[in-house]
């Protein structure tokens, strides 16, 4: 199975709409319900949630809201590197946020460490499969991933020291405003690449032959 580099406009054009529009929508639901799950487990999260909840500590406006303002914010900073966002990139910014302050409000803080380990598991998991369904639509990278992709291609820098010190500086600032680093942080780190491969080869939407030039096949 193969991930497709698609202009905004062959992001439309390419085929099977319906199936692509439901996995980016499960993705991005999966995406925030998997951050929501972090913060309950209160054991540490993600670098970018580092950062956002950090901004919270500072900013009286929901989590959600918080974390929509620092994805428009990184969308602008695709300008210089022109780069142009697809569908995915502008349903990323929205809709996690939204998802995000809706599971926050439904979900409690997971008391006991036994359950709070298997929250923080769970989460992960869920993560990855967000991640691949998400990917493996076809409709552009998130904000995140794409100011990454914007600066490989400018600097031509590797997309693993790029990725580092873009979330090594997040989980600083998230640090310094204080943001909750912890085992979970650790933990996701370290997982999160690995699940969210397990779920590439059920996840990628194989297009029409004649479609775009494939970027990259997972390995």
């Amino acid at each position: 199975m193969t991930l497709h580099n698609l202009t905004p406009l062959d992001q439309l054009r390419a085929g099977r709409l319906p199936l692509r529009l439901a996995n980016l929508f499960i993705g991005l639901m999966l995406f925030a319900l998997a951050m929501a799950l972090l913060i309950r487990a209160q054991l540490g999260v993600d670098p970018w949630d580092v950062l956002h909840l950090g901004l919270a500590n500072y900013i009286p406006l929901s989590l959600g809201t918080i974390v929509i303002i620092v994805g428009v914010v990184v969308l602008l900073a695709w300008i210089p590197l022109k780069q142009w966002p697809g569908l995915g990139t502008i349903a990323n910014v929205l809709l996690i946020g939204l998802g995000l302050d809706f599971f926050l409000w439904l979900i409690p803080d997971v008391q006991g460490l036994g359950w709070q380990i298997l929250t923080l598991v769970g989460a992960i998991a869920i993560n990855g499969l967000g991640g691949a369904l998400y990917i493996g639509c076809h409709f552009g990278p998130g904000p995140r991933d794409g100011l990454m992709t914007g600066l490989h291609l400018r600097t031509g820098k590797s997309i693993r020291l790029l990725r580092t010190s873009i979330e090594v500086c997040v989980l600083g600032i998230g640090w310094l405003l204080g943001g909750p680093v912890g085992v979970g942080t650790v933990a996701y780190a370290l997982l999160i690449g690995p699940a969210t491969q397990f779920f590439f080869k059920y996840a990628i939407v194989t297009l029409p032959a004649q479609q775009a030039e494939p970027n990259h096949t997972p390995a």
